[in-house]
């Protein structure tokens, strides 16, 4: 039984790296008046369908809870234990949040609803933006931390963590520029809406590569992590 529920929680972090990225990729693929060069991911959580995303980031970040919960299980003790589980539930918790408490209309999207011409956010909007930087933090912090402590059965996995952790912040960064530069007329239509989802696509990838490592290194006749 033990050995069911560890599976089910560390299942839970391939299970949400694999949903919310799909998910939001084909959302947005087939959702009218929405761009993926040049609209965020937390747009689709407005405008029609919304409800499909607000699911998807409420269920995305219960499952990445539960990974939270099987990595501190599976790491028991040494680098990463207390910190690499405490970052990823930041990240779940912003997810949720994120769902929770929708964005704000923004270049040009939802088709019909006015944005602020300054970038300006209303009280729904902040606790959004916060929520969002839980997530893109709390994953690329991750990915800092256990990158010695996955690294100890294989250099591949430091550098693999490492370079995630740098493209997560990079890409979301680089999506906030393009997000500014676009609301000030100076790039139209500036990709902040891809570089946003390749940030999302780097952290749910790191995910669950880190899921299916530990699921294997938990199976009988494996050593753990």
């Amino acid at each position: 039984m033990a050995m069911r529920t560890l599976t089910a929680l560390l299942g839970g972090g391939v299970a949400a790296g694999v949903l919310v990225p799909v998910l939001l990729w084909a959302d947005g693929a087939t959702r009218p008046g929405y761009s993926l060069w040049h609209h965020g991911a937390s747009q689709l959580g407005t405008g029609e369908r919304a409800w499909l995303q607000t699911a998807n980031f409420v269920l995305g970040g219960l499952l990445l809870l539960a990974f939270a919960a099987g990595l501190r299980r599976v790491l028991r003790g040494g680098r990463g234990t207390t910190w690499g589980p405490a970052l990823i539930a930041v990240a779940a918790t912003g997810m949720i949040v994120a769902g929770l408490v929708p964005t704000d209309p923004a270049l040009g999207y939802p088709p019909g609803q006015p944005a602020s011409t300054t970038g300006g956010l209303t009280t729904s909007g902040l606790i959004h933006q916060a929520a969002g930087f839980a997530l893109f933090a709390g994953l690329s912090a991750a990915a800092f931390v256990l990158a010695r402590r996955l690294g100890q059965q294989s250099r591949a996995w430091a550098v693999n963590s490492r370079l995630s952790g740098s493209l997560i912040i990079a890409f979301a960064f680089a999506a906030g520029i393009a997000y500014r530069l676009d609301v000030l007329g100076v790039w139209r239509p500036a990709p902040a809406g891809l570089l946003e989802h390749l940030s999302l696509l780097t952290g749910f990838g790191w995910i669950t590569a880190v899921g299916v490592h530990l699921l294997r290194a938990v199976a009988p006749g494996h050593r753990g992590t």
